[in-house]
């Protein structure tokens, strides 16, 4: 399949779907399974194979040499990959990271145990302790609500969204001739093509 037919639908943007975390990194996961994973894989299909390049038997000596995955890629190619295939599939990640940061940090009144909760904690309060005779008896270790579990959650993702998107963004520099002559990273790039997709 060619890199410029990688499609990965933003599932709509609910609390449903951020407070499913299993179902949120399940998304993520194959999102960059997709792309990111496979980066280099994705970067050759973009390379059509030259019909007047007569074979070189001194390819098959050296390995590292006049292999497709060592090929540059035209510039054109290359931007046409990134602002059409790479940039909106990062933006579908990153739609829903920023979403459900904000459920995270919003009141969560159906919150299913939030009843369950505030009464435990309720109980500990009243509770007496006397750690002399069981020096167990004052731990307490109160269930989380929903939404710092939420926000636990998106913390490792989006630290593991930038390590994924560094990488990503190294290998098709190395690939790609002139992809980002600023050396100012993906961020600033990606920034970029937001604004303009907004504007636009």
């Amino acid at each position: 399949m060619s890199a410029k037919h990688i499609a990965t639908p933003t599932p709509p943007l609910t609390p449903a779907l951020c407070f499913n975390t299993g179902y949120l990194r399940d998304f993520l996961r194959i999102s960059r399974a997709q792309l990111d994973d496979t980066i280099s894989t994705n970067l050759n299909s973009l390379i059509t194979p030259s019909l007047t390049r007569p074979f070189d038997p001194s390819s098959t000596v050296d390995p590292s040499t006049n292999r497709q995955g060592r090929q540059p890629i035209a510039q054109e190619t290359c931007a046409d990959f990134t602002h059409q295939t790479v940039f909106p599939i990062w933006s579908s990640r990153s739609q829903v990271l920023s979403y459900c940061s904000i459920v995270a940090t919003s009141p969560d009144p159906d919150d299913p145990d939030r009843t369950r909760i505030e009464a435990e904690n309720m109980a500990q309060s009243h509770r007496v302790v006397d750690e002399r005779l069981d020096p167990y008896s004052g731990r307490f270790f109160p269930k989380e609500p929903r939404t710092e579990m939420l926000a636990s959650v998106l913390r490792n993702e989006n630290a593991v969204e930038n390590i994924v998107r560094d990488r990503t963004w190294r290998i098709m520099n190395e690939r790609c001739n002139g992809l980002d002559p600023s050396q100012k990273g993906w961020q600033d790039a990606f920034r970029s093509w937001d604004n303009e997709k907004k504007r636009s």
